[in-house]
């Protein structure tokens, strides 16, 4: 927690008085930094690298390679940034998100505990590529205890594209971390005027700078230069994070549903030691006979088996074509597969491994 002497807590006094509520609508309306004379507040930015921090390529008109670029680079770039907070930047990886790893998440975490432990900061922003922003997001948000905003951001262009859209998305979300208002939120997630949650928030168009998108709810606020606006209060609490497993994450394998689908993929996971399977099913997580008589024998040695769905929205629910009471089977509900994953993995690291314990932690991510 900031100290009452900390710029952010000056700041927040301040900005109480210019915070709009549109009880109506449900609106909560805040104003910047810049829109005061208050103290800036403090915002540590953490690169990871991907498309933000790309640079072109002239094998085509979109190539790009990730990373590249520093995060000092990006951040010194965007004009006004420097207005909106007091800006330290530092780099934790360069990497292209589809290499993102769990070293790298546990040095995040680590890092952002850590500049919060030592107040050091009053929000943190996290510059990382589109493709697995959503697990790092889901992850961070399951594993911190902070009422301090940490704020993912990227871009779907790189910066030396004609029409970048990272500037602009790096500028609202040091805005939104900057925001009194987003305090309390758990982890964000900022691309293209929207304000995400991690756990709705995913990734539904391979190149559009509208590529994030919410479908089973929808989005948690709107972002302009000018003001951060959330659809509802803040909370007054987050539910107890989990524990950062010591011994690293254990692997969870995701397995896809096809037709014509056998064993294979499950039996080729169980011999290489997976301690859970996430079923990415059809349907409502369904897949073929000879592919749920597999995990039903992995899940009687011991293997999580959660089933989840490969079609972009809706719920799998328990005990609809399957009967998970019998074979053991958790079910993910809106949680897509590699979210499940992530869950899974958290939860046997912290010694939840029964089916029953790990379908009441899935109930309890609501």
């Amino acid at each position: 927690m900031t100290t009452s002497k900390s710029p952010r807590a000056v700041l927040m006094h301040t900005m109480a008085l210019a915070a709009l509520t549109l009880s109506a609508g449900g609106y909560t309306l805040a104003a910047t930094a810049a829109d005061t004379n208050a103290p800036k507040p403090r915002i540590l930015v953490l690169a990871t690298g991907g498309t933000i921090a790309s640079t072109g390529d002239a094998r085509s008109a979109i190539g790009y390679n990730a990373g590249g670029v520093t995060g000092e680079q990006l951040t010194a770039s965007v004009p006004g940034l420097d207005k909106l907070a007091s800006i330290k930047a530092e780099q934790i990886s360069n990497i292209g998100s589809q290499d993102m790893n769990s070293k790298v998440w546990y040095q995040l975490a680590a890092r952002i505990k850590q500049a919060f432990d030592r107040n050091e900061a009053d929000g943190i922003v996290i510059t990382h590529g589109t493709d697995t922003m959503e697990e790092t997001a889901f992850f961070l948000d399951n594993v911190l205890a902070t009422r301090q905003p940490v704020v993912l951001v990227g871009s779907m262009r790189p910066s030396t594209a004609v029409s970048a859209d990272g500037p602009g998305n790096l500028y609202e979300a040091v805005e939104v971390a900057a925001s009194p208002q987003s305090g309390n939120r758990g982890v964000l997630v900022v691309m293209n005027d929207t304000i995400h949650g991690p756990r709705w928030v995913t990734k539904m168009n391979t190149t559009s700078v509208q590529t994030f998108g919410n479908p089973n709810s929808g989005p948690l606020g709107y972002v302009d230069p000018a003001s951060v606006r959330y659809l509802s209060p803040m909370p007054a609490s987050r539910k107890a994070p989990l524990a950062v497993p010591g011994g690293g994450l254990p692997r969870v394998d995701i397995v896809y549903a096809h037709a014509d689908m056998d064993a294979t993929q499950i039996e080729d996971a169980v011999r290489h030691n997976a301690k859970g399977i996430v079923l990415a099913g059809v349907g409502d997580g369904n897949a073929s006979k000879a592919a749920l008589d597999a995990l039903e024998a992995a899940a009687k040695q011991g293997v999580v088996v959660v089933r989840s769905s490969r079609v972009g929205s809706g719920f799998v629910n328990r005990n609809v074509e399957v009967s998970d009471d019998k074979t053991g089977f958790v079910v993910s509900y809106d949680l897509n597969p590699q979210k499940a994953r992530v869950l899974t993995q958290l939860l046997i690291g912290n010694g939840v491994s029964t089916s029953d314990k790990v379908q009441k932690a899935f109930d309890a991510t609501y």
